[in-house]
């Protein structure tokens, strides 16, 4: 299968189980890969052929920024339908996303999850 992907995409939102996450808030990275089948748009040239990555960049920001979970699971859960129910032609997704700076102590780049959906 074709693929689409957004790379570290970065928002501000406020999920976190702990209450300050829930206040304070934080930058979250998006990674999200699509699987479409892409030959038509390969041979046609025409944006309505294809999934237009800039909404699915806004799909996933409306969701981050406008919205409050405990948990990044089920963020990315939300993400993953939103993008199921907007973009048909969309079969899979894998989405990925990471907390740079959770309230945790140690020396790490970031934490996160990756959910893999298929229709």
């Amino acid at each position: 299968m074709d693929k689409i992907f957004l790379k570290d995409c970065r928002f501000y939102g406020y999920h976190g189980a702990l209450a300050e996450e829930q206040v304070l808030g934080q930058i979250f990275v998006v990674d999200c890969e699509l699987e479409v089948d892409l030959l038509t748009a390969s041979l046609s040239d025409q944006l309505s052929d294809t999934v237009h990555y800039g909404m699915v960049f806004e799909t996933i920001k409306e969701r981050v920024e406008n919205e409050k979970y405990q948990l990044i699971e089920r963020l990315a859960g939300a993400i993953c339908k939103d993008i199921f129910d907007h973009y048909p032609t969309v079969m899979g997704i894998t989405l990925t996303i990471k907390k740079e700076n959770p309230p945790i102590s140690g020396h790490y780049a970031h934490v996160g999850i990756t959910l893999e959906r298929h229709r």
